[in-house]
């Protein structure tokens, strides 16, 4: 928060729209931080007889919403760049260099405190983006204020603003697509259903596996459950050693840790069955 006010005041005196482009993605770090914070605190709750999942989601949830703002900040610096590119102003160079290495002081050391977790949860990954495109975007304001410095070249200010704007747009696409999915419960990526699928088929017993359901729950939860018919009226105990196998399977090969499987057998019609003699 005190980068992103010292960024706004040095941005309105130096009359820098890097600087003031930082300074609003700064901010979008505040609210994403806020976000991804109150996202974990409800992740963490427990679940009860009305919520049976709790609040698992929350974090993908928060994970989109910072992607997408992303996203829309990535537009409006794209529009912004483009009207200073054709219209280049003087600008007080060495006020944004000096506030560009506080940014990236105080945007390194953030960026260095969740990059551990940042790879293993999407709603901190979210948050760990926003700091660390801030610091690049840092960065590129600093190389701007150098070039303006000793060059002149204020034309640089739209043309590394432009730059940061079409990184920001890609990673929060690719983020807000990857949480999307999870939210709509589509099928992991990585997950081949159909070899799934002849692999259990190919176990002894195993008739077909139908109604096949896989989804993401969270960071941490793939889900399986599906329906399979046997050729024989098996006993649980058989039925379990199947299931063992199955959820080896899944397991091991495809990283699916919840797994519920609803055995089927259906005696065959005799009926109609001609005897002759």
């Amino acid at each position: 928060m005190l980068i992103t006010v010292a960024q706004v005041i040095g941005g309105i005196i130096s009359g820098s729209l890097a600087l003031l482009s930082d300074a609003l993605h700064n901010f979008s770090d505040v609210v994403s931080l806020l976000i991804s914070y109150v996202a974990s605190f409800f992740s963490n709750k427990k679940a009860s007889q009305n919520k049976t999942f709790g609040y698992k989601r929350a974090e993908i949830i928060a994970a989109f919403i910072n992607a997408c703002t992303l996203i829309v900040i990535a537009f409006f610096l794209i529009i912004e760049a483009t009207e200073r590119f054709f219209k280049p102003e003087i600008i007080d160079a060495t006020l944004v260099i000096w506030l560009s290495i506080v940014a990236i002081v105080g945007n390194g050391i953030s960026v260095w405190i969740l990059h551990a977790d940042a790879k293993n949860n999407m709603n901190i990954r979210s948050s760990y983006l926003h700091l660390f495109t801030d610091l690049l975007g840092s960065v590129a304001v600093l190389i701007g204020g150098l070039l303006m410095q000793y060059y002149q070249l204020y034309w640089v200010d739209g043309v590394l603003t432009l730059m940061i704007a079409i990184y920001l747009l890609i990673v929060g696409f690719q983020l807000a697509k990857k949480a999307f999915g999870i939210l709509m419960l589509f099928t992991p990526k990585d997950i081949n259903v159909k070899q799934l699928v002849n692999q259990v088929n190919s176990l002894p017993e195993v008739k077909h596996m139908h109604h096949v359901h896989i989804w993401q729950l969270n960071d941490d939860e793939v889900h399986l459950e599906a329906h399979i018919d046997f050729d024989e009226d098996i006993a649980l105990s058989k039925f379990d050693a199947i299931l063992e196998q199955i959820e080896t399977i899944a397991v091991n090969q495809y990283g699916i840790n919840h797994i519920n499987i609803q055995p089927e057998y259906q005696k065959p019609d005799n009926k109609n069955v001609i005897v002759q003699d």
